[in-house]
């Protein structure tokens, strides 16, 4: 007698590209090949913080002055929830530049960074040469120019903007966030938990 054996099989059904791939934010910048130049500024402790020390790292970046009676204090209280969100998540970084180094000294910016009990290592307030600062935002993070807090442009002596950039660990800006609008911050947080799930290029 010849017994038959039968295989039985579960076929699954094919994924799609999209289904397969993770999701993304898009890439913005001429082509999509800009990317945040090189740089070297000091922070809170007097450490220098260069492009080489937020390598592979998720940074949210901002514009501001601790003197400023504007803006700059509600963007940072916003800044506070993105950065809880993340505490200890040493794959996010916060980079907030100073638009008035000679009076954001290290020791104002320590001063100033205390009030929300920033660690250093993951929330870096930065200070340094101002044409250096002034570059990176207008060339390398392309936020606009603008003093808002006293609602006059001047355009070539000082920065002050309200939004956030959105930069991915390699280098590329990949959105930008109103630091006054609510609904702005809790898409901040979903896109840079969008960002931690990306699959890294080969």
């Amino acid at each position: 007698m010849i017994l038959g054996i039968v295989f039985i099989g579960v076929v699954y059904p094919k994924m799609r590209d999209n289904q397969r791939k993770q999701p993304s934010l898009p890439i913005i910048g001429a082509d999509q090949n800009h990317h945040v130049g090189p740089f070297s500024f000091v922070n809170q402790d007097g450490k220098t913080i260069s492009n080489e020390d937020v390598k592979g790292k998720i940074c949210v970046v901002e514009y501001f002055f601790a003197t400023c009676k504007g803006i700059c204090p509600k963007m940072n209280e916003n800044m506070e929830k993105v950065y809880k969100s993340f505490l200890g998540n040493k794959k996010v970084l916060i980079l907030s530049h100073t638009v008035d180094p000679e009076k954001d000294t290290v020791k104002a910016l320590k001063a100033y960074s205390l009030r929300f009990d920033a660690n250093p290592e993951q929330w870096m307030f930065l200070t340094g040469d101002k044409k250096g600062l002034y570059d990176m935002a207008r060339y390398s993070y392309l936020i606009n120019a603008e003093d808002t807090a006293n609602g006059v442009k001047i355009v070539d002596d000082f920065i002050h903007d309200k939004h956030y950039t959105l930069v991915d660990g390699e280098g590329r800006v990949r959105g930008f966030y109103d630091g006054l609008d609510q609904g702005n911050i809790t898409k901040l947080i979903a896109d840079i938990n969008t960002l931690l799930k990306e699959t890294p290029n080969p």
